[in-house]
């Protein structure tokens, strides 16, 4: 029987070091978790003894005994993935270990609700099924969504940006449609988890923003997302910040940075200018272009953004600050954000602070979930 004091999270940093390639015996682990020796063999018992991973061969010598050799065990299947935005889902399928194997935008309307919302959803994912895993079973669900999630209960909390979706029993929904263990999170912290999952452990503690249309955060310390009481934690979309003209906010308030530094902001201040730009990607393009005036107003909100975070990195004295979502493809909003970032911080606290756009990109949340969504459905082999 599996000794139930070892904490759940050490099981799963345990299964995503083997499954990552990280580490291979006992003694790896015990140098990447920091931990006893004694509780590295009690989780590696109770790993074995789940059928989760096999223990064979053994390993090269450092000097004393040869090292038993451990890896997961193969499992046929497939997680379904996808990160929904305000008019695009991002689709995919993930293997058994977590790791992204296809994957794909589909069209999508956050206002038309959840049920149709899902329809077009499930659609992707038999269809991206039917193309990358032929005849593999479906093990488990994920999905990010674009606002507030009670985590692990996965109901959205007061989304601003998803009218008609408060309240809504996502994760419950999900269960009852597909017959299989599902996981439901914020968008911004199923891409730090792929971020971090990318990059490796080596990243110590990080700040991520992902900055697309919205604007969401959260910060991964010790390995694992910080989620505060409710799982509510990394809300900096509507932090005040100065020099925000006082805009109203999707929220019901004024002056968030919402309003000033996302992709949805950017494209409406443009648009009251008179150019022809609707949505973020359109901003993006014209960027890319370098048109002057799109070009000053990217520079300006990535420096706002830089302001809002400022006070956190001297708060928290991360290792890394992380930019994603769509806006991170643009190198003038990174480099004012870092630039701003400098400026406000202490220089203790920005010495050895890496600042920088994502690793992961645009695949960071499906990465994510599909290391959230094999924690919690425990495959086990048949």
């Amino acid at each position: 029987m599996s000794d139930p004091s070892i904490p759940a999270n050490l099981r799963d940093q345990a299964l995503n070091l083997l499954a990552s390639g990280e580490a291979a015996s006992r003694a790896d682990l015990v140098e990447t978790l920091q931990v006893a020796p004694s509780t590295v063999s009690a989780v590696v018992r109770r790993l074995l003894d789940e059928g989760a991973i096999l223990e064979e061969g053994v390993g090269r010598s450092t000097g004393g005994r040869r090292p038993r050799i451990l890896r997961l065990r193969e499992v046929e299947g497939v997680f379904a993935v996808s990160e929904l935005g305000a008019q695009h889902a991002r689709v995919g399928v993930c293997s058994p270990d977590g790791w992204l194997l296809a994957a794909e935008e589909v069209a999508i309307d956050i206002a038309a609700g959840p049920g149709e919302v899902f329809d077009v959803v499930a659609l992707a994912f038999t269809r991206i099924r039917a193309a990358a895993a032929p005849g593999q079973a479906l093990l488990g669900v994920g999905m990010a969504l674009p606002g507030p999630v009670e985590f692990p209960r996965g109901r959205l909390v007061g989304p601003a940006r998803m009218p008609g979706w408060s309240g809504v029993d996502a994760q419950a929904d999900l269960t009852e449609r597909f017959n299989v263990p599902v996981v439901v999170d914020n968008d911004a912290k199923a891409a730090a988890i792929g971020e971090h999952a990318t990059r490796g452990r080596d990243t110590g503690d990080m700040i991520y923003v992902k900055a697309g249309t919205g604007i969401g955060g959260c910060l991964v310390t010790g390995g694992q997302v910080y989620r505060g009481g409710r799982g509510l934690s990394g809300d900096v979309t509507h932090v005040r910040v100065a020099d925000s003209g006082e805009r109203h906010c999707s929220c019901g308030s004024r002056g968030c940075l919402e309003t000033v530094a996302s992709g949805a902001a950017l494209a409406h201040q443009l648009e009251e200018r008179g150019l022809p730009v609707t949505t973020t990607r359109d901003v993006i393009a014209a960027a890319v272009d370098a048109e002057p005036t799109v070009v000053t107003m990217v520079r300006h909100a990535g420096g706002l953004l830089g302001v809002a975070l400022s006070g956190l990195v001297n708060f928290l004295n991360p290792d890394a600050v992380v930019i994603g979502g769509a806006l991170s493809s643009l190198d003038v909003y990174v480099a004012a954000a870092r630039g701003m970032l400098y400026e406000r911080c202490l220089p203790s606290m920005t010495q050895s602070l890496s600042i920088e756009a994502s690793v992961a990109g645009p695949d960071a949340a499906l990465v994510g979930l599909g290391h959230l969504v094999r924690a919690a459905a425990d495959v086990r082999p048949s």
